[in-house]
């Protein structure tokens, strides 16, 4: 990934873990069904990480992520879109809090320069400054290349899994996804310090990838010397 310069870059070659990933939002998207649930509470984030995720939505990733996904869920009148769900808040918790692995991190944050690198060569400007119909002409213009498709292909099944994760991961406040979907999820919910990530060590199986720690700083990564281990 490192050696990759562009959507366009002959080089890319699509990853085992986006392959993964995007074959669980078929999964997901057959999830809908069932009957209408109550409103659950709105426990997705801290006071702490929604002040730091504020302050990473005024520049860059962040602020190009989120126009990103809001343009791919807009509000349309006939659902919630990617801010009702708070899908920028699931992905900082996805990147921030879960122990996701470099690679796919880098493959976001990676995205949003090689975005912004394609529109200033076309337009002259970055994603966020662009009218709604450049956008919409900018990112079908990265979808024809492999990696361009990958890259909204993922933050599309971050959309999915903002709108059908329980609220403690960062999206679907209030269930605003499960309402609108009719979707009825399992219980237990889990509360915070029950979450998978957060299980007694004891409970978690060993794993050949490697746990990310991401600082404030959106573009520094460390790596952790301790293996990523799932619930």
């Amino acid at each position: 990934m490192s050696n990759i310069t562009s959507f366009f870059d002959k080089n890319y070659k699509t990853p085992s873990w986006l392959n993964n990933k995007i074959s669980r939002r078929h999964l997901l998207k057959s999830a809908a069904g069932a009957s209408m649930i109550a409103a659950m509470p709105a426990v997705a984030f801290t006071e702490a990480h929604q002040a730091k995720l504020n302050a990473a939505l005024k520049t860059d990733p962040w602020l190009t992520i989120d126009a990103v996904l809001f343009h791919l869920l807009p509000e349309k009148g006939h659902g919630p879109s990617a801010k009702d769900i708070q899908a920028v808040q699931y992905l900082y918790n996805l990147v921030h809090l879960q122990p996701t692995a470099q690679d796919e991190v880098e493959f976001v944050y990676k995205g949003v320069g090689w975005l912004n690198g394609f529109t200033n060569k076309q337009l002259g400007k970055n994603f966020v400054e662009l009218s709604d119909t450049d956008k919409g002409k900018m990112l079908r213009a990265i979808s024809r290349s492999r990696a361009g498709e990958n890259w909204i292909n993922m933050l599309i099944s971050n959309l999915y899994e903002a709108m059908l994760s329980p609220p403690i991961y960062g999206g679907n406040p209030n269930g605003v996804g499960w309402q609108w979907l009719k979707h009825k999820p399992g219980f237990p919910l889990p509360k915070e310090g029950d979450r998978y990530y957060e299980l007694p060590q004891r409970s978690r199986v060993k794993s050949s990838a490697q746990k990310v720690t991401v600082s404030d700083d959106a573009y520094a990564y460390q790596q952790n010397k301790k293996g990523l281990r799932k619930a």
